[in-house]
């Protein structure tokens, strides 16, 4: 593991304590370096002015004088007039483990040029993508014809155990290994407050996305007062960190694909593939039996035609490859388009698994999860008999925390009550990957909050994909702080329409964040999907 040579820090001892008492509270301080800004290898930063740099940062804080990494980070400069400057804007687009360098193109896509008067800050987490070191345990994890997701016999249930066994003791003797027992939220929100003090900024503002909220809810729940704006798309739930917000992901996608078969059902004419809801369910499922049995092409099997299908339960943006890929696929026995919508949002090689590896590393650490198989067993079995679509698939990916070799903590509690500014929350009802009750949640704990819903619809961090109701709402309060006003109870504050589902004969839209290759990760299942659309590359 590379590590980068040790800079300066200082320990701080608590006065008016005696002796006992400060050597529990000592706290260590780490004085992060100015980062050196040079040129930016990836050629969208490159065309956007951006310039790029690294964050050095403690693998430990609690030891700050030891070993460093490094954090790859990127900006993009305000153009407004200095005297209307708003600050810096970090973001996150999710994950766990989902890289973030190009988010800092994400100003260009708000309305009214509100996004010009801030410095659009991206990085890549540590562990992620070009901060090093970075984590990768098996590259092929994600290879085609996987052994099959449900566990129909004692035997796949014995391959898929020792699978996610090997993963985990994988990334113990891993190149960056040493991450393991660093990557929980905590350290990530560390690291964000150590680029507010690289920045010099007395306060930072911050969007993040999915998996982004949950880093934006406990930066703002340990340092309140360096909270300047806040833009929560898409909330995790904080009660249910983070196995209990699997299990609810498996009810919600469930739903979420029966909506995709009705829309399937309602475009009969146009892919043939049932002219009923129900039809089209009844044929999918048959379809993963015979995959089963005969994976087409020898490659796709039922694991990898259910990946594909969960990108539809994340967004509407890629419903019509989908769907023609699948035409192809029942019509005409030809798997070549589902096989190519796969491996866009599974890669495999050298490093491919990095997402997956660092996703694992933060969702097994940050708290404790059960270690009895049975108990697991139990409850995804339970979900199977009424919720099958997304239950064993999810259970799988999630496995190998049953022997993650780094131990586990307490998550931090998530309270808002110390924030003073208005903070602008935004979800689509019938999100699946954090379903809208998690959005409730963080509203009720944030006073100064105000929540946005896409009403009814099904896409996940879906803001700035061309909702005006949504993206002017956005762009009002990055230019004022005013949020919409809050009504009471346990509800949203704004009403907007959703991100509207496609018709086969139109074109997408463009310019918008979905249609961008800045799609947001979804935390969850299968390799961190993203929208297809965004995905060519997602």
């Amino acid at each position: 593991m590379r590590l980068v040579a040790a800079v300066v820090s200082t320990c701080v001892m608590v006065a008016g304590l005696t002796a006992p008492q400060a050597a529990q509270v000592a706290v260590a301080r780490h004085a992060p370096p100015p980062i050196r800004w040079g040129r930016c290898a990836d050629p969208n930063l490159q065309k956007a002015g951006a310039s790029c740099g690294d964050l050095v940062v403690p693998l430990d804080y609690a030891h700050p004088e030891g070993a460093k990494i490094t954090l790859a980070v990127s900006r993009v400069l305000h153009t407004s007039p200095d005297a209307a400057y708003q600050g810096v804007m970090l973001t996150n687009p999710g994950g766990p483990g989902g890289a973030g360098l190009n988010l800092a193109l994400l100003g260009r896509f708000v309305p009214d040029h509100a996004g010009d008067a801030y410095d659009w800050i991206g990085f890549d987490p540590r562990g992620v993508g070009a901060s090093r070191p970075s984590l990768s345990c098996v590259g092929r994890y994600f290879r085609l014809d996987r052994p099959g997701y449900v566990p129909r016999t004692r035997h796949l249930m014995r391959v898929w155990r020792a699978r996610s066994r090997h993963y985990a003791h994988a990334c113990a003797t891993a190149r960056g290994h040493r991450l393991l027992a660093h990557a929980r939220t905590r350290d990530t929100v560390r690291d964000m407050e150590s680029l507010r003090e690289a920045l010099g900024q007395p306060a930072i503002s911050f969007y993040g996305f999915s998996y982004g909220t949950y880093l934006g809810q406990v930066y703002a729940t340990l340092h309140p007062t360096h909270v300047r704006r806040l833009v929560l798309d898409s909330n995790v739930d904080p009660r249910t960190v983070w196995y209990r917000a699997n299990l609810n992901q498996d009810v919600a996608f469930d739903r979420n694909v029966k909506i995709y078969f009705r829309w399937l059902a309602r475009y009969d004419g146009v892919y043939h593939l049932g002219s009923s809801a129900r039809a089209v369910e009844r044929r999918f499922y048959r379809e993963l039996a015979r995959l089963g049995r005969h994976p087409a092409g020898g490659v796709l099997g039922p694991d990898e035609l259910t990946d594909v299908f969960t990108t539809a339960g994340y967004y509407v943006y890629g419903w019509e490859a989908i769907a023609r890929a699948y035409a192809a696929l029942r019509h005409h026995g030809r798997a070549a388009g589902m096989v190519r919508l796969y491996r866009a949002v599974n890669p495999v090689g050298p490093a491919a698994d990095n997402q997956f590896a660092m996703y694992l590393a933060t969702e097994c650490t940050d708290a404790p999860w059960p270690h009895s198989w049975a108990r697991q067993r139990h409850d995804n079995r339970r979900l199977y008999r009424t919720h099958p679509f997304l239950t064993w698939a999810n259970a799988w990916f999630n496995a190998p925390c049953t022997r993650w070799p780094a131990p586990a903590g307490r998550p931090v509690r998530v309270d808002g009550r110390a924030v003073r500014q208005p903070v602008l929350l935004i979800d689509e009802t019938k999100d699946a990957a954090t379903p809208f009750p998690g959005s409730l949640e963080v509203r009720g704990r944030f006073p100064t909050s105000s929540l946005v819903a896409g009403v009814g619809g099904t896409t996940h961090a879906a803001s700035l994909s061309g909702v005006a109701c949504v993206d002017d709402a956005i762009a009002a309060y990055l230019s004022t702080g005013v949020v919409p006003a809050r009504r009471p109870g346990r509800r949203a504050d704004l009403d907007c329409p959703p991100v509207p589902q496609p018709h086969p004969t139109a074109h997408p839209a463009r310019g918008t964040v979905g249609g961008s290759g800045l799609a947001p990760v979804g935390f969850g299942p299968q390799g961190l999907q993203r929208s297809p659309s965004a995905a060519r590359r997602p």
